[in-house]
């Protein structure tokens, strides 16, 4: 693969075996600037591995994947966060018995200097890191739960919490894994509306691992098809829904 300097994420020849199953193979890939790409394919296809792998969490067996041009591969997941990568998880991943402000505080942490507020409970949370989380909040239609603990809110208002959490980093790239599994149909709308936004006005490069053909063809610039952990196909929304291949191996026989 040529190098490509609009591309944000470089993925390179990355195989991911474990014992002798390889959830990967050999998946090259770029992602440009400002760019939202879809990864789908059938369970087991490798898609999770994948991000896995970018976000620092998991190791490759060979290849190799860089932000920017800078490797990342051996960096742990906190020091990939801390290059520009934030992720929200196929099972919700947030801070049980702590409130909606305080799961995106811990997103913000690495924006602020000293200590994060709500960690001594004896000190007043009306701080700059506060207030940042609420501005996040209000931006996206949740300030109304703010202080609510995260137990309480619904399915969609976590996955809505996490993705803001994630925001709250102020990454260069957001990976984004199952964000619509639960939601209801109005709330799958609101999320395409927000993602669209998050390209557009603020120009943000996304990844998107998602089962809802919905979101992927009405968001994704261009989408990745693994199946049996390659690359089966890649390009626009409109090639892939009509891909013979795709279709036989995922999609079914009537395209999205």
């Amino acid at each position: 693969m040529a190098p490509d300097t609009a591309a944000l994420l470089t993925v390179r020849g990355i195989t991911k075996r474990f014992g002798g199953l390889a959830a990967l193979r050999d998946v090259s890939l770029q992602v440009d600037r400002g760019e939202i790409r879809g990864l789908i394919g059938p369970n087991g296809a490798g898609k999770s591995t994948l991000l896995h792998i970018v976000s620092g969490f998991m190791a490759p067996t060979t290849g190799t994947f860089a932000l920017d041009g800078r490797p990342l591969n051996g960096r742990k997941a906190d020091e990939v966060a801390t290059r520009g990568v934030a992720r929200t998880f196929q099972h919700l991943a947030l801070f049980g018995g702590m409130t909606v402000l305080e799961n995106v505080m811990v997103g913000l942490h690495r924006q602020m200097r000293g200590p994060v507020p709500w960690l001594d409970r004896g000190e007043d949370t009306e701080t700059a890191g506060a207030e940042a989380a609420r501005a996040l909040l209000r931006r996206h239609g949740l300030d109304g739960v703010a202080g609510a603990e995260i137990d309480a809110l619904s399915v969609g208002q976590r996955k809505r919490v996490e993705l803001v959490r994630a925001l709250a980093a102020r990454p260069r790239l957001l990976l984004l894994d199952e964000p619509a599994a639960g939601l209801a149909a109005d709330e799958i709308k609101e999320l395409i509306v927000s993602l669209r936004e998050l390209r557009d006005r603020d120009g943000l490069t996304i990844v998107l691992v998602e089962h809802i053909m919905e979101l992927v063809m009405s968001v994704c610039d261009r989408i990745t098809v693994l199946s049996f952990g390659e690359v089966l196909a890649e390009g626009p929304p409109e090639h892939i829904r009509t891909d013979a291949r795709v279709i036989d191996a995922y999609l079914g026989k009537q395209p999205v």
